[in-house]
């Protein structure tokens, strides 16, 4: 589908396309892709007025309070706050301790951050097909990638639909592999009775503006239910940051050539210096800490998590019934046993039922009937730094067929009216039945 750039005003910021796809190409829209996630009111403005009014703006008491409430919410033991789901991502991959020359097994079908994050630390991702029903990556097609050289798997609940994570699990038990649950769709969702984030090693989460919780506009969360990754966890976020004290309580600090240590039983509070630095397993840390605000924003956030998913919920299963019997279109799968969230509502075009393109239905849908949609995602190895590397372009033939042909995502906020979803419903099937009457014009 070709994209005229001169009309994107979100590319006129520096957030470009991942912040607005407003346009001025003089579409009048009745229902346009909205960048806002969630839902806030005066909930987050107090949480967020209180909060500024602390001593401490950042990794304070309400990044703990907002840390409890998460894993609560995601039935995990621990639970720590970051600033992005990526940052949080990069974290899990130093502390799996991936490696120059380490495969990754990854899904084709996510954000450029899920590779990203294997390649900043030396590692290969490595891709595996996705499912052609829940655009998940196929456990099936995982046990084909495993070689001697595999070192983890990292999943991605697209769309708000976990992973099939029994077959994966079993995988990384049989193998000795990592897992990571990329959960950046997928705050809220369930598979099989377990939540997000607590079936793999770590799950790490996003809270852009985008997702179905968000903490103004940025944000993450990292989950473990291993209590021997939150040291590694907690020094990797925060520049390998460990307040240490000496063998026997003595504390310890080193400038020039002198080593000046002092036993004490009542420690004095400036002893010793504020903090330490130490490499963790080769890795250096970084600052992807969360402020105090975003925290504040965050634990109200949490408290609507219940609510925000069930609009999510009626919405999607609304407009899955009202688009049953449109020839050419297919509407969300959602297995038994599984708690979708609908981060994203995919719709797929069916080109030969439908008789014209899915880029054609997309084209009569925005410019004939008002409704804005997008697509997501481009198979990482199409990315110009992956080709370069020699990629094969064609490795997973489902995930190309799904970007280029197939799917294409509605509008999906939890803030969407009766009146937004009827105006989907009906757009679409009439964008299918100007498609189906041209071509059998033709």
């Amino acid at each position: 589908m070709a994209f005229d750039k001169k009309h994107f005003t979100g590319g006129e910021t520096e957030g470009g396309i991942t912040s607005s796809y407003a346009t001025d190409d003089g579409v009048k829209l009745k229902v346009p892709y909205s960048f806002m996630g969630s839902i806030y009111d005066d909930a987050e403005r107090d949480a967020a007025f209180a909060a500024m009014q602390q001593d401490t703006l950042t990794m304070g008491p309400k990044t703990q309070e907002f840390q409890n409430k998460f894993a609560k919410a995601h039935g995990v033991k621990h639970a720590f706050a970051c600033s992005n789901c990526t940052t949080g991502m990069h974290v899990a991959t130093q502390v799996f301790d991936i490696k120059k020359g380490d495969e990754v097994i990854v899904t084709p079908n996510t954000f450029w951050a899920t590779s990203l994050v294997i390649l900043k630390e030396g590692g290969i991702p490595v891709y595996a097909d996705i499912d052609p029903r829940t655009f998940n990556i196929d456990p099936a097609e995982v046990a084909k990638k495993i070689t001697a050289k595999t070192k983890a798997i990292y999943v991605v609940h697209y769309a708000g639909l976990m992973v099939d994570m029994d077959p994966i699990m079993e995988l990384a038990a049989r193998h000795g592999l990592k897992v990571l649950e990329d959960c950046a769709h997928a705050t809220g969702a369930a598979y099989k009775g377990r939540m997000a984030g607590s079936i793999g090693d770590i799950g790490a989460f996003s809270f852009h503006s985008l997702k179905n919780i968000t903490t103004c506009g940025e944000g993450g969360m990292l989950t473990t239910n291993n209590d021997a990754y939150t040291h590694a966890i907690q020094n990797l976020r925060c520049m390998n940051n460990n307040h240490s004290w000496g063998e026997n309580g003595a504390s310890a600090w080193q400038f020039g050539d002198k080593i000046h240590c002092k036993k004490e039983s009542a420690r004095d509070y400036w002893m010793p210096a504020h903090f330490d630095v130490q490499s963790w397993n080769g890795h250096w840390g970084n600052n992807y800490r969360m402020n105090e605000v975003q925290a504040a924003v965050g634990c109200a956030q949490v408290d609507k998590l219940d609510m925000l998913s069930a609009k999510r919920r009626e919405i999607g299963h609304k407009i899955t019934a009202g688009l049953q019997d449109v020839k050419g279109i297919e509407t969300v799968y959602e297995p038994e046993g599984y708690h979708h969230v609908f981060h994203l509502y995919t719709v797929c075009v069916n080109e030969q039922e439908l008789g014209g393109s899915r880029d054609e239905f997309m084209r009569v849908l925005y410019q004939e009937e008002g409704i804005q949609t997008i697509l997501h995602y481009q198979p990482s190895y199409h990315f110009s730094a992956l080709r370069k590397l020699g990629y094969d372009q064609n490795q997973c033939p489902i995930a190309n067929d799904f970007f280029y042909k197939r799917e294409t995502n509605l509008p999906m906020h939890p803030r969407l009216s009766d009146a937004d979803v009827n105006a989907m419903i009906e757009g679409i099937r009439n964008a299918a039945a100007k498609v189906r009457k041209r071509h059998c014009k033709a």
